[in-house]
């Protein structure tokens, strides 16, 4: 099989690509492990999608300041200059997303000035288009059905890309299972849009299949991957655990938003405790509420999002939905806990989505821009994908139009039996307990080096079974355990910033760097085997 371009992952990045490769003329394959758009990460975004107003300069500062100053200034002006005209071209005209406007939220033809802004932390101001907070859905759904029907574009559904073709440093495609048989795909440019890495740990807001694929296929084919530490929790995702009842759920995202319209955090004394962390109290950057909540849940047991101030089922509804699903008492607070949630590094890019390999593009969550730097701004991550997705679309269809090759290639062994359904949850039983005890919100020293250990140990355990069988769960573990071993190593070799807080045993802040640094995380090429 052959395309122009190979797009491999359907969220908005990946939609994004594809839409901007065929309105240049090329030829489009997307190849995504999804059957349904729930199963994609962007399905599930609940904030919206922060665009410039009228002072663009006080948007890129206020990505500057969350990233804790890290943020690649260039990436942001990229994303801050280009975020209105795209949303508008793409959201508005293309796919005509009726995001709540003044009123009565349903003008579709409205001019972007009338539509209801929301605030979230982090921003200095409302610049923020929704769909009351299940925004993802509503962007993400017509998005495939308008792709769909696109002459130009093929989608081809429960199929997983198992590792990059390369010939010389060039890629050439990718390897793709799908109804049970691997068949190679020769692409002139290949778009990687695979999400992220949320199956690396044992709690997450992501959808079940974010295995870091993307960033350990590229990272095993040789490409550049960087800032790897920067792992972003989520600090109110709701928690489960307070629950004696509640089963082992995975816990649900409680937006930001919800803190932007008032909402405030207490613990379990119903003590209101951000104002004394951070002068923007619940609106500080995330990172930095994040971890206040973890510490207050650790010192009393519980925190709760206390809604009392709102109308949390009129503004909210969809999430009062989920609450009362959940049996929550939304007079009590909604317990919360951080929650991994979103990985700011990844496949290195540039601005037009290049990576260190030849032919190869990246965009969305498993690439590194620049633009969040240690720390996402709330927001910014639908904007990130379509805005480099489009550049990355754009600029792989000039480079791969009619130059599909085929090239020789070796077929992977599938010689032994299939192994247990079991097998993989086991083993992602351990790497998930691994990654929240050691490379969670907080890290140490001691304790980064063990999961290192813990992780090579069950990575070789994979590599062994993976070398003579094919399957998606055992590529997916694979994946996820080469993406773990690199965020592992890169948070040991660079100091504190953003969502990577280094501590000493003894709990105080700002470790210094590890004398055996090599730079991981901050541009090289690190080893997928660590």
């Amino acid at each position: 099989m052959k395309a122009d371009v190979l797009v491999v992952g359907s969220g908005i990045a990946g939609c994004a690509a594809a839409l901007a490769a065929a309105r240049e003329g090329a030829d489009v394959l997307v190849v995504t492990k999804a059957t349904e758009p729930e199963d994609a990460a962007s399905d599930w975004a609940q904030g919206g999608i922060a665009v410039t107003q009228s002072a663009p300069e006080e948007f890129a500062a206020d990505i500057r300041r969350a990233s804790d100053g890290t943020a690649d200034p260039e990436a942001v002006e990229t994303l801050v200059s280009e975020s209105r005209a795209v949303v508008e071209d793409v959201l508005l005209d293309t796919l005509e997303v009726e995001f709540d406007a003044v009123g009565d939220g349903t003008d579709a033809d409205a001019d972007a000035d009338t539509f209801d802004l929301a605030r979230e932390a982090g921003h200095s101001s409302r610049r923020i288009l929704h769909v009351d907070a299940s925004t993802g859905a509503h962007v993400l759904r017509p998005f495939l059905k308008h792709l769909s029907a696109r002459d130009g574009v093929r989608i081809m559904e429960d199929a997983t890309a198992l590792d990059l073709l390369t010939e010389e440093g060039t890629v050439r495609g990718a390897t793709v299972l799908a109804d049970g048989e691997v068949e190679p795909v020769f692409a002139g440019a290949t778009v990687l849009a695979t999400g992220g890495i949320g199956d690396c740990y044992a709690r997450s807001t992501n959808p079940a299949g974010a295995t870091g694929d993307g960033v350990a296929m590229a990272a095993l084919a040789g490409a550049t991957v960087s800032d790897m530490q920067y792992v972003q929790f989520h600090p109110t995702a709701y928690d489960p655990r307070t629950d004696p009842q509640a089963d082992d759920a995975q816990p649900f995202l409680v937006s930001e938003a919800v803190r932007g319209e008032g909402a405030a955090l207490r613990d379990a004394d119903g003590r209101r405790f951000m104002p004394d962390v951070h002068e923007d109290a619940e609106l500080a950057p995330r990172d930095v509420v994040a971890r206040a909540v973890s510490r207050a849940r650790d010192r009393t047991g519980r925190v709760v999002l206390d809604v009392s101030d709102l109308d949390f089922r009129e503004e909210f509804p969809d999430l009062a939905a989920l609450c009362d699903d959940r049996g929550v008492d939304l007079d009590a607070g909604i317990p919360v806990a951080p929650s991994e949630h979103f990985l700011c590094g990844g496949v290195a890019v540039d601005d037009r989505g290049r990576t260190s390999l030849s032919r190869l593009f990246a965009a969305g969550e498993c690439a590194r821009t620049g633009v969040h730097g240690a720390n996402r701004l709330a927001s910014t991550s639908l904007l990130e994908g379509l805005v480099w997705g489009v550049r990355a679309g754009e600029t792989a269809a000039d480079r791969g139009r009619g130059d599909a090759e085929a090239v020789e290639y070796a077929p992977p062994r599938d010689s032994d039996p299939a192994l247990p359904d079991a097998f993989a949850d086991t083993k992602f039983d351990r790497l998930g307990r691994t990654m929240d005890e050691f490379v969670g919100i907080e890290r140490t020293p001691d304790g980064l080096g063990t999961a290192r250990a813990r992780l090579r140990r069950l990575k070789g355990e994979v590599d062994a079974y993976a070398r003579t069988r094919v399957s998606r769960s055992i590529y997916e573990l694979r994946n996820a355990c080469v993406s773990s071993l690199l965020v592992a190593r890169a948070a040991a070799d660079a100091p504190s910033a953003g969502c990577h807080s280094l501590v000493d045993p003894d709990g105080r802040d700002g470790c210094e760097e590890s004398e055996e640094s090599d730079d991981a995380g901050r541009g090289v090429t690190p080893s997928a085997d660590d």
